[in-house]
């Protein structure tokens, strides 16, 4: 099947959980153990494969191109299978896993999910989804097709704030929300640099540099900034300090990831689309510093306008990043927002949803009367227990489907996709949904719309 045929037929529906036979299974039906096998975790898998272990699966092999790097993880798992290639893991694996978590720089993702769908196993991947719109389209085709149980790492969206927040915004209790502010303190890897590296370091021994650039462009590769950092430097915080592209600081080049708001907005939106009934904008705008022609800017302001929502009135979500906040309300005085959050303005009040602490989020109530009145409000939706990886593995065994599966993720992958074009090309983007097309004449952005596969790498499926 070709890439125009797979996008032919991508445009999500809804979201709607697929249960599937327990004969596609054999001996691994959902009643059984469900195994996973983790392609890329060197980085941010060396916390959530722990994670996933502790939901319930069973983690029984480990795939990353830099084994030097991933030691900490192979430690934890000294009796899972190793590899360096996930070609080969996967082909070698077959009925073994059950279950892939794909922790890959964000280049990757289109290709490892495509290569696990095909071969009808359930995923789990890292946010952003994809990084284009048209690999996105192409994912949740092949998830369709494999009807397997899928989800995205976004912050889950049934924990108790969230659902009160539903209860909250249902009622009524803000009046018409017609404003929607999302904020997050990344970036906390090198962004805002002006031009690639003018330098080549050796390679470390084992690494394959090549097969780590993939599809995307193939630079040399360059280990450290050392003195010759062009950017501001990064906060204690900083995972991974000094790295040029590897280990983790992938995520401020174009080339490579999707800067701070396809980290972080995928989170803040997971919640936010699910609480407004939001899908597409109609019209996107950024302002940021110095944005270049390979790197992400240090800070950004990038505005949405969606001409409807699940409440039938337009609504303007704003998204802030790299230390920048939204206006304090009056109402609040001299109260000091958090370094992660939303805050949702009515006509009738305004809520905090402070997200600092991603597993405890909590709700501020600036007005005390508005405070007693969301109190006495009795809940009617449902909670659910177990986090992103607790809801995957209930889809995997055949229940419910996780709240961010990659139906619905496709709304939020493209909400950070269409916000970095207006912050790459510094223009206006409108962008219909339908033919994938950007409508205002903005032809940057329209060609930043779909991947460029090199390397010989390409994706006919």
């Amino acid at each position: 099947m070709t890439r125009k045929k797979f996008i032919g037929g991508a445009l999500a529906a809804g979201v709607a959980p697929t249960i599937v036979p327990s004969s596609v299974f054999g001996k691994n039906a959902p009643s059984n153990r469900i195994t996973v096998g983790g392609i890329g975790v060197g980085g941010i898998g060396k916390s959530q494969i722990p994670q996933i272990k502790e939901a319930g699966f069973e983690v029984v092999s480990l795939c990353d191109l830099d084994w030097e790097y991933s030691k900490k993880i192979f430690n934890k798992f000294p009796d899972a299978r190793k590899y360096k290639d996930y070609r080969k893991m996967i082909a070698d694996e077959g009925d073994k896993v059950d279950a892939y978590y794909c922790g890959c720089p964000d280049h990757w993702h289109t290709l490892v999910s495509l290569a696990v769908l095909k071969e009808r196993k359930h995923l789990c991947c890292v946010k952003p989804l994809t990084r284009k719109v048209d690999e996105c389209r192409m994912v949740v085709a092949a998830a369709k097709k494999a009807g397997t149980a899928t989800q995205v790492t976004a912050c889950t969206s049934n924990d108790e704030a969230s659902v009160r927040l539903y209860e909250i915004l249902d009622a009524g209790l803000l009046g018409e929300v017609r404003d929607v502010a999302a904020w997050s303190r990344r970036p906390v890897w090198p962004q805002g640099m002006a031009a690639l590296p003018d330098w080549e370091d050796p390679i470390p021994e084992g690494f394959d540099w090549d097969m780590w650039c993939g599809p995307a462009k193939r630079v040399p590769f360059a280990s450290k900034w050392g003195k010759r950092a062009p950017y501001e430097k990064m906060s204690k915080e900083a995972w991974c300090g000094d790295a040029v592209y590897h280990p983790f600081n992938f995520r401020g080049w174009f080339e490579y990831g999707a800067g701070a708001l396809g980290d972080m907005g995928c989170h803040r939106a997971n919640t936010i689309y699910r609480a407004m009934g939001l899908k597409w904008p109609k019209r996107v705008e950024a302002s940021s510093s110095r944005v270049s022609d390979v790197a992400f800017p240090l800070t950004s302001i990038v505005t949405y306008d969606y001409e409807t929502c699940k409440y039938g009135h337009p609504v303007r979500l704003t998204w802030y990043d790299g230390g920048l906040l939204p206006p304090t309300p009056k109402i609040a005085g001299s109260y000091a927002l958090p370094s992660e959050g939303v805050i949702y303005y009515g006509t009738k009040g305004c809520l905090l949803f402070d997200a600092y602490k991603p597993l405890d989020c909590k709700l501020v109530f600036f007005d005390s009367e508005l405070e007693a009145k969301a109190k006495s409000l009795p809940r009617t939706l449902p909670r659910r227990k177990g986090w992103i990886y607790g809801e995957w593995l209930q889809a995997c065994k055949g229940g419910e489907a996780a709240s961010c599966n990659f139906d619905f993720a496709q709304y939020i992958t493209e909400f950070v996709q269409i916000g970095n074009l207006a912050v790459q090309t510094q223009k206006a983007v409108e962008f219909d949904p339908v033919t994938m097309k950007i409508t205002n004449g903005n032809d940057a952005a329209d060609k930043l719309l779909h991947s460029a596969y090199e390397n010989g790498w390409n994706l006919e499926a």
